[in-house]
């Protein structure tokens, strides 16, 4: 037997397959939670919590996402504390430049790992003689 899956839609006309979210291609049939997943430096719980946060439906397909609600997602990822996220739920916790804490992601996220890793090389700790 041969099963397959298929998706049905009420507006098919305002459906989109590939949208882009904070510099990061999303596919637009993969439910909400798990397309903003795609977007490197947000995992499971915070993609979670961005959309109740934003109060879009976690069984809404990312294709379906209205351009308000897309905005919306954008803004609480770049700005999660001014949205009451908690800031242990971010992942960069008293950086060690600034002080700050923030939730670092896409190509931010490469940018932090590369400079902390040249911050260890440089003072030789353990940790970073392990990436020479």
């Amino acid at each position: 037997s041969n099963m397959s899956s298929s998706i049905v839609m009420q507006n098919f006309a305002d459906f989109r397959h590939i949208i882009r979210v904070q510099n990061t291609t999303i596919h637009g049939k993969v439910k909400v939670p798990y397309a903003i997943r795609s977007i490197k430096g947000i995992g499971r719980r915070f993609s979670i919590l961005v959309c109740k946060i934003g109060q879009i439906d976690i069984t809404k397909r990312a294709g379906e996402l209205t351009v308000e609600e897309e905005n919306k997602i954008n803004d609480i990822i770049a700005r999660p504390l001014d949205y009451n996220i908690p800031k242990w739920f971010l992942n960069r916790q008293r950086d060690f430049r600034d002080g700050q804490t923030s939730q670092v992601f896409a190509n931010h996220l490469d940018t932090k790992l590369r400079d902390d890793l040249e911050r260890m090389k440089k003072i030789k700790l353990h940790r970073g003689v392990r990436h020479w």
